[in-house]
This record gives structure tokens, C-alpha cells and sequence, in this order.
């Protein structure tokens, strides 16, 4: 198996060093900076370290961070628009980025830490905020005055040692009954079936008992359940808020808990392995064995 050897992670952004549990309020770059000494564990790295990803790629995005994305922009812009909460919007007044004004101004503002988005993506998002302020359901999940946007919670695994930490989009105040935590997400189709394929392929199977143990350990609450409000990016902006069923729950729990226990022993050994240091037998992928045996 290849063996990455990187440094650690890189120094956080100035602002609060995490040294005990808690809930904590800081910017989105802080929080993704790691303010923990020697580092932590979120649900996206949790996800990172396993396959098909492995160890490698996840210690060299700790370490360099990811490339900006449009579709990063635009889901960032789309939760700002509907949390209220998170870094500040540039609008781009043109049509598209292929002039080098355009790119020039876009590029500009992501130094600055803003958000650069098209007119025509700025009025979008804002639609669909708007349409979620009218679903029956979405709405009152995110309401305004119900909770807070984008806290940080940090807690310490307690079979391992290891820090974790998550940041809900929305963290309701808890009023001694059932806490609903909601978590928006942008897609392409919210219809049921589109919804089970990105469940498991963006691993937000493994993502809903990652917040609850946290919101459980930090808050105190035992009962915590999860639920996603997915919508739609183009008119009419349709929306879905699903919840996922006990069987999708163990699975990912069972993931986190691999992922952890990997975690734990990469740091302990400072080796980050890539995906193989032999040669691999590969195979047709099912579909294509049976189309070719047909």
C-alpha cells in the first residue's frame, strides 16, 4: 500500500482555540481551518478517508484545502439566501465568466473571502430561498427566532480519543422534546429515487448520526433526529425534506466508525496511505458483465 508522508495540518485562521467541548460561533473559514491543537475529525473528512476516496487525498486537503468551484459558490450563496447566515455575497454583472473582467472580478472576490455569483445566479438563489419560505413544512424548520445558523460543535470520541466536530446548518433551541435538525441541500432532481442515489453516493448516510452524536454529546439531548430538506436548482424550485430510515442510520455509523478508528491510527503513525502499492485486479462493473454475457 502506498504511503503518503505530508505535514500536519496547517495553523488555524486567527480566532478561537478549541480545547474543550462545546458549542462555538466562527466563521466558516475558521471552522475549516480546524481551531483544535493537533487537530479533529469532521463528518466531509470522515467521509474523505474511506474509500473510494482514501487517506492520502484526505491528508492533502487538510493540509492545501480544495480548488474553488462554482457549484461550491452557488450552494454557499443558496444556504446564505436561506439561513440568513455565512459569508458575504458579490454579485458579477455579467453573463457569464468567459470574458477576463469577468473572471478577474469572480477570482477578486474569492480572495477577499466572498461569494461571486452571476446576476443570473444571484436571482436564483434568491428564488429559491423565497420558495422555501413558502413550503409548509421547510419553512417552519428554518424559521427565523426557532434556532441559530451554523454553529460549531466540538466533542471528544470517547472509544478513541479523537476529536470530532460538525456544523449544523441550522441548530434548533432545544425545548425538551424531539430535536429536528434540518440540513439543506441543493440537487439537481429532489424526486425520491434521485434522492436515494445522492444519500448514499455524497454519503449523508453517514452524515446524519455524525450530528447527532455530536449534537448528544454536546447538548445533552437524546432525542435527535435528522432530517434533509433537499431542493431542487432550477424553477420552480421544488422541494423534498426526507428522513432517513434506521437501516441507511447503522450504515453510516458503521462507516464513522471505521473512518475514526483509520483517523486515529494515521495520526499515530503520521502515514496517510494512498490507494495501493500493488497491482490491483480489476473487474467489469456488474452492469457491464451482464450486458457482455447477454
Amino acid at each position: 500500500m502506498t504511503v503518503t508522508e505530508l505535514p500536519g495540518p496547517s495553523a488555524p485562521a486567527a480566532g478561537p482555540i478549541v480545547d474543550r467541548p462545546g458549542i462555538y460561533e466562527m466563521s466558516n473559514e475558521q471552522y475549516h481551518a480546524d481551531p483544535v491543537p493537533g487537530g479533529s475529525l469532521s463528518s466531509t473528512g470522515a467521509r474523505r478517508l474511506l474509500a473510494p476516496s482514501c487517506p492520502a487525498l484526505f491528508q492533502y486537503e487538510r493540509v492545501h484545502g480544495q480548488a474553488p468551484r462554482r457549484t461550491f459558490d452557488f450552494g454557499t450563496a443558496a444556504h446564505m439566501q436561506v439561513l440568513g447566515a455565512g459569508p458575504e455575497l458579490l454579485v458579477i454583472e455579467a453573463d457569464s465568466y468567459r470574458t477576463k473582467a469577468a473572471q478577474e472580478d469572480r477570482d477578486g472576490a474569492r480572495a477577499e473571502g466572498l461569494v461571486p455569483l452571476l446576476r443570473a445566479e444571484f436571482e436564483q438563489v434568491q428564488a429559491m430561498a423565497e420558495a422555501i419560505r413558502q413550503h409548509p413544512v421547510a419553512s417552519r424548520l428554518f424559521a427565523p427566532g426557532s434556532g441559530l445558523p451554523e454553529q460549531s460543535l466540538f466533542w471528544v470520541d470517547q472509544a478513541t480519543g479523537v476529536w470530532r466536530r460538525c456544523r449544523p446548518d441550522w441548530l434548533p433551541y432545544p425545548t425538551g422534546g424531539r430535536l429536528i435538525v434540518p440540513d439543506y441541500k441543493t440537487t439537481v432532481s429532489a424526486d425520491p429515487r434521485s434522492i436515494e442515489k445522492s444519500v448514499y453516493d455524497y454519503g449523508y448516510y453517514q452524515q446524519d448520526p455524525w450530528y447527532v452524536d455530536g449534537i448528544r454529546s454536546v447538548l445533552g439531548v437524546e432525542d435527535v433526529v435528522m432530517v434533509f430538506v433537499f431542493q431542487e436548482k432550477t424553477a420552480p424550485y421544488l422541494i423534498n425534506v426526507v428522513q432517513l430510515d434506521p437501516a441507511a442510520i447503522r450504515a453510516g455509523r458503521r462507516r464513522n466508525r471505521e473512518a475514526i478508528a483509520l483517523y486515529a491510527n494515521c495520526n499515530r503513525t503520521g502515514q496517510w496511505p494512498g490507494y495501493s502499492d500493488r497491482v490491483e485486479i480489476v473487474s467489469l462493473p456488474a452492469w457491464a458483465e451482464k450486458q457482455e454475457n447477454q
